[in-house]
């Protein structure tokens, strides 16, 4: 896997929610906010493809949206 460096700014307001929720979660700052990207892209893809309406050209392929 390669890795991009990126400079994320934070509001002064939301910087110890993250680091709590970080450590809550057993977690760094680092891997935290890569997982909530994550969720977050995987959830727009999502809504992209059912925007498409293609949920009848896919009945029957082992997938439901």
């Amino acid at each position: 896997m390669s890795v991009t460096t990126m400079t994320l700014r934070i509001p002064g307001e939301l910087a110890p929610s993250l680091r709590t929720a970080a450590s809550d979660a057993g977690l760094s700052v680092n891997a935290y906010v890569v997982r909530a990207a994550r969720r977050a892209a995987t959830l727009d893809a999502g809504r992209r493809l059912a925007a498409l309406g293609l949920d009848d050209d896919l009945a029957g392929e082992g997938d439901a949206l």
